[in-house]
């Protein structure tokens, strides 16, 4: 496996992550529960920008790599 493809794997995993979290943050009726969830969701968005700005970074330094499926 390819490092460009773990780092798309991750970022699929990140974006899964975030969408539970909101999710989660909305069914819930605790208010505690809730911030806690869309504080997470929110720093687990610092964490896709991150993967998506590495995942570019592959794709300028080996073009190939951009023409596969994309997350």
């Amino acid at each position: 496996m390819t490092v460009g493809t773990q780092v798309r794997q991750a970022l699929a995993n990140a974006k899964s992550v975030q969408a539970n979290l909101e999710t989660f943050a909305l069914q819930t009726k605790d208010e505690t529960a809730k911030e806690k969830y869309a504080k997470a969701a929110t720093q687990i968005q610092e964490v896709i920008d991150g993967l998506e700005t590495r995942m570019e970074q592959i794709e300028q330094e080996e073009p190939s790599f951009k023409m596969d499926s994309k997350v």
